[in-house]
Parts: structure tokens; sequence; C-alpha cells
């Protein structure tokens, strides 16, 4: 099993689907005008993602809510996380935070909606840390991730466990 696609509410699916073509760079596979936009990373799946849209008016998520906390978008590589980092910062997009997890690095931001959403770079398996309990607290912030996101105030990685050593 695998998860299919997400089918994501907005107040408006034609605006939001210039924010992730531009952002993500996904492709659109049909625009309904006015009620959804199907896209996909993956041109193999016809979408991996659907913007409905439920109006201007819509009230927005509120933290804590329960619902959807973000929707993660997997690279193939730590140079496609730079690209992504890069283009990210070119359009001013505020980030939440950029968290390394000892196995991946994720870069989490939000959409116009406010939707959460990460970009993220997973090493190789037989590179993880270690095989299970992946994300105890002994096995993140290894700093095995260098790139432009170490010098940002949003990044916690080493830093962060260097600081409370």
């Amino acid at each position: 099993m695998k998860l299919g696609h997400i089918n994501l509410y907005v107040r408006n699916a034609e605006a939001s689907h210039e924010f992730y073509t531009r952002i993500l760079g996904l492709h659109t596979y049909h625009v309904a005008p006015g009620r959804a936009v199907f896209l996909s990373a993956d041109k193999e799946m016809s979408h991996e993602v659907a913007l409905m849209t439920v109006g201007d008016d819509a009230p927005l998520q509120q933290k804590g809510q329960v619902g959807l906390n973000h929707m993660a978008w997997m690279v193939e590589s730590l140079d496609e996380l730079k690209v992504l980092y890069q283009r990210l910062k070119d359009n001013n997009v505020p980030l939440d935070h950029i968290s390394d997890h000892g196995l991946s690095l994720g870069i989490y931001f939000r959409d116009p909606d406010g939707n959460g959403l990460e970009v993220s770079y997973e090493l190789p398996r037989e590179k993880w840390p270690r095989q299970e309990q992946v994300f105890a607290p002994d096995v993140v912030n290894l700093g095995l991730f260098p790139g432009p996101w170490e010098t940002d105030p949003k990044y916690g990685g080493r830093r962060r466990a260097a600081a409370t050593a």
C-alpha cells in the first residue's frame, strides 16, 4: 500500500495552483475552473494533490486544530533540496522551521491558505544512523546535511544540539 493523493481544501484553487507550480514545480494534469486543480510531482501518477476551492470566506486552519499538519514532498538529492531552499528564499516564502531529523532534513513552510508543507531529503536507508527508533534524540541533529540553511535562523540542527549539550 502507498499513499495515492491528498485532497486539500483551499480558498481558491486557481490562485493556489500558481503557488504550487511556481514554488514546488508540480505538473498540472487538470484544471476545473472555479472548482479544482490536480497536480503531481510524479508524472506517472494522475495526481498527488487535488486543490479544491471552498471559497474566499472559508475559515483558515488554526494552529493546534485537529487536521492535516503538513504534507511532505521528497526530493532525491541534497542538491535538489538546496535548489528548493533557494527558490523559497527567492520567492520570499516565510519558513516555519528547518529540522535535521538525523536521517532526513526537512524545510517547513505554508501555502497561501496556511496549509503546512515540507520539502525534504532523506538519506538512503543503508545510511540511516540506525534502523529502528529513527527519530530518537541521540540520532537527530547529526549535521549530515550541509547546505545554505546552516546559517538560517530557522535551522535548529547542529547548532541547537551543541548549545544544549
